[in-house]
């Protein structure tokens, strides 16, 4: 969407607009236009310029180039990777958007004025910014530090806290801290990270950061442990520490929970701890009606925002708010600045601000937060899905999980084995189902999560997604739908897991591969009957044998998926089977297998046999070449091999030398001579080997699906005969009767003068008819 400045100047509210102004915004407009028209450069353009030394790092060029082009290229370095992609998310840029960025050119703009003008500006931009901030989210008489990095906000409190602790530590520095080390809490359910990274910056050892867990017994899982909290706190004081901080959150990075804020609140004053908030559930503060948990918050001493994702803002920054009296220990801190600079920092959230207006930001809240409520419906209703949602009902997180269906049983039995391998099957599933529905519903922004308690989890969260991906009512539907088809599958792919197991177990040439973090029915290798080999001819064999088997397997007509498993798979020349459906036969999926394999065995044995026989056949040939040439030698003599010699005896006296052909018997491994060929008129062929029979399938029907419900009167054959007709596709087709193969052959006479019959030769002109008779 274009972002038009013209319009602007046709209708200025007071007086003309500056005309650098108006033309920056133009050229913004423009080259935005140009990004985002996805319009690529033409194959023939992309062939030209790969022998063009523009793609090569190297000096400018003399000349220059115009600003189209180089948007030109800057939009094919952008896209040039979009086909190796199966899906992706870009962000929706709209107006708003368009805001955003046009601050960091105005920055840029604005700070070439005088000082006085300058200042004045930057003064009004950072005061209308916090003001307008503190009044959405309701934190009264709060000031704000504005910061690229969302920890930095947090990271220039601790120093304030510090210096509000330590009188001396402005001039005495670190030596202050050794005498009384200080402490900072952080909630076990807080981002990775984050303690550590304070304790770098800060100069302070690990052992200054204490990691609170969450209730273990009572209330929430996800919430921090108030009482054990107050009992660390004591136990510091008494150790001669000083509690310095707390670190809660207002919708944990994982599953977006809140802690028991007003409690936590109540314990910060009562030892004198500074609380600090941070978490995507603050959004709802600019709501009317917001969680009270959440409201507590705002009593809190500071809190970091993040209206980027929220709003649908890019590149805009993090916001901490925070209430402190001694503007000269902010100023120290780094909360505060002198340089007018860094207070254009806010130039991006300030236009962007005023162009959403109040009504227009608390109305992407709202819809994120209605989309989180309307999916968390949807689940409700579906089987075999929990979801991770506590008393709050307007959470904007929605974190469910796939989970076995106890009712579901299958024929052979259910899963068996601990609560551990149950929890990590169902991980691996859950995993499987967060990356399709990621991959099938891009908009809608879900990921996997793992969560310490629940496991694999897969996490709706409208609120740092929607707004940049335009998410709608009817992606979460379709997210409902799709997760309602990928539900059957998950489910009968349970069941079916140990029926596989225990059909891959009663076959002797099958070994069951057991990976419990493979997503679908489990692994499989086919094991060579020849134990005469060593070591490495057996595993040579076995990879050969599995990678032809997994290539047939590929190419059968199938919904199931075949692979070579997971990446760091410990158990290699393993296939793996993917999801199943309901109609799976597990037995003849298991049949087909090891029909293919043994066929796939005894081919290469042919081979390997068909290459000694080769060999011995060509030894014996030259043995009996050699002894032609002695046989020659004796019967035209010796002089005959003379060449000038041999030349005029043989024109006087010529030798009629016979040539003795030879011909090389596949078959039958032996060389022959081709004498046999020339005195008949026609060389009878050995008849082949019977192949096996091909079995029916019904229309449409694909392998390994059972055929209905009335299946059982029919004759429910497995799929080795289809398999075989793709190997008997170049193979003479026989005529064999059934009939015929059960007549008991007591009469061999008949069958010797009927091949006697087919040896004597045919009068020319009854070839023909003879043949039809034949056939």
């Amino acid at each position: 969407m274009r972002f038009d400045f013209h319009h602007c100047m046709d209708n200025p509210p007071v007086k003309m607009m500056d005309s650098t102004l108006a033309e920056m915004g133009n050229h913004l407009s423009d080259a935005m236009t140009i990004l985002e028209s996805g319009k690529l450069e033409t194959d023939q353009v992309k062939e030209r310029r790969k022998l063009s030394w523009k793609d090569i790092p190297g000096p400018l060029q003399g000349d220059g180039q115009d600003v189209v082009s180089v948007l030109q290229l800057v939009q094919n370095l952008m896209h040039e990777d979009d086909d190796k992609q199966s899906h992706r998310r870009m962000q929706y840029v709209g107006e708003q958007g368009h805001m955003a960025l046009l601050g960091h050119s105005l920055a840029a703009y604005i700070s070439v004025l005088d000082r006085e003008r300058f200042r004045k500006l930057t003064t009004r931009i950072l005061s209308d910014t916090t003001l307008w901030l503190c009044r959405l989210f309701k934190y009264e008489n709060g000031s704000a530090y504005y910061h690229e990095d969302d920890r930095d906000g947090l990271l220039k409190v601790c120093r304030l806290v510090i210096n509000t602790h330590y009188e001396d530590y402005a001039t005495e520095g670190f030596t202050v801290l050794s005498s009384k080390q200080p402490v900072i809490y952080q909630s076990a359910a807080c981002r990775p990270g984050l303690g550590q990274h304070l304790c770098s910056q800060l100069g302070l050892p690990l052992s200054s950061l204490c990691i609170v867990p969450c209730n273990t017994m009572f209330g929430s899982l996800h919430q921090m442990d108030v009482a054990l909290l107050d009992k660390l706190i004591k136990d510091d004081r008494e150790s001669g520490k000083i509690p310095l901080l707390l670190i809660a959150n207002a919708g944990t990075p994982g599953a977006g929970h809140t802690d028991k804020l007003s409690r936590l609140k109540e314990l910060c004053v009562q030892y004198k701890m500074w609380l600090h908030v941070e978490g995507v559930n603050l959004a709802t503060l600019a709501l009317g009606q917001a969680a009270s948990s959440v409201t507590a918050a705002t009593k809190c001493d500071s809190m970091t925002l993040t209206p980027g994702p929220w709003l649908g803002l890019p590149a805009v920054p993090a916001v901490t708010l925070y209430r402190h009296d001694d503007p000269a220990l902010s100023l120290s801190a780094g909360l505060t600045s002198s340089q007018p600079v860094e207070k254009l920092r806010a130039l991006p959230l300030w236009l962007s601000l005023q162009y959403l207006g109040h009504d227009g930001i608390v109305e992407r809240i709202k819809q994120a937060t209605q989309l989180s409520q309307q999916l968390l419906e949807h689940l409700k209703t579906l089987a075999s899905i929990k979801t991770s949602v506590e008393d709050e009902l307007n959470s904007p997180v929605v974190v469910f999980r796939f989970s076995q269906d106890n009712s579901a049983s299958s024929s052979g039995g259910s899963i068996e084995g601990n609560v551990a391998e149950e929890r990590e099957i169902l991980d691996a599933l859950n995993r499987w189902l967060g990356e399709q529905l990621a991959q099938q519903v891009p908009m809608s922004g879900v990921d996997v999560v793992e969560l310490e308690d629940e496991g694999t989890c897969v996490r709706f969260n409208p609120l740092m997604t929607a707004a940049a991906l335009g998410t709608q009512e009817n992606d979460v539907a379709s997210l409902v739908e799709k997760l309602g088809e990928m539900i059957q599958v998950l489910s009968c792919t349970l069941r079916f897991r140990q029926d596989f197991k225990d059909e891959v177990l009663q076959q002797a040439s099958l070994s069951y591969i057991e990976d419990l973090s493979w997503p679908g029915l489990g692994g499989v290798r086919y094991e060579p009957r020849n134990t005469d080999l060593d070591e490495d001819k057996r595993k040579n064999r076995v990879e050969r044998v599995n990678s032809d088997l997994l290539k047939k397997l590929k190419e059968l007509d199938t919904d199931l998926n075949f692979s070579v498993g997971p990446e760091f798979c410990e158990e290699k020349n393993s296939i793996f089977i993917g999801m199943a459906t309901e109609d799976l036969d597990v037995a003849e999926l298991v049949e087909t297998i090891v029909s293919l394999g043994r066929h796939i065995e005894e081919s290469g044995k042919l081979f390997e046999n068909m290459t000694e026989v080769v060999m011995r056949g060509i030894q014996e040939a030259e043995l009996q070449l050699q002894k032609a040439n002695e046989e020659k030698l004796i019967e035209e003599g010796v002089l005959r091999q003379i060449p000038l010699v041999g030349s005029m005896l043989n024109w006087f006296s010529p030798v009629q030398a016979s040539v003795k052909g030879r011909t090389f018997n596949l078959a039958e491994g032996s060389l022959d001579s081709t004498e046999p060929v020339y005195s008949v008129k026609a060389q009878m062929t050995k008849e082949s080997s019977p192949d096996s029979p091909s079995t029916k399938r019904f229309p449409g029907q694909k392998l390994f699906r059972r055929h209905g419900a009335g299946s059982d009167s029919i004759s429910d054959t497995s799929s080795v005969g289809q398999l075989d007709e793709s190997f008997r596709d170049t193979a003479p087709i026989q005529a064999a009767d059934e009939d015929v193969a059960e007549v008991p052959q007591e009469h061999p006479s008949h069958a010797e003068e009927e091949t006697a019959s087919t040896d004597q030769r045919v009068p020319e002109g009854q070839d023909t008819e003879s043949s039809d008779a034949l056939r």
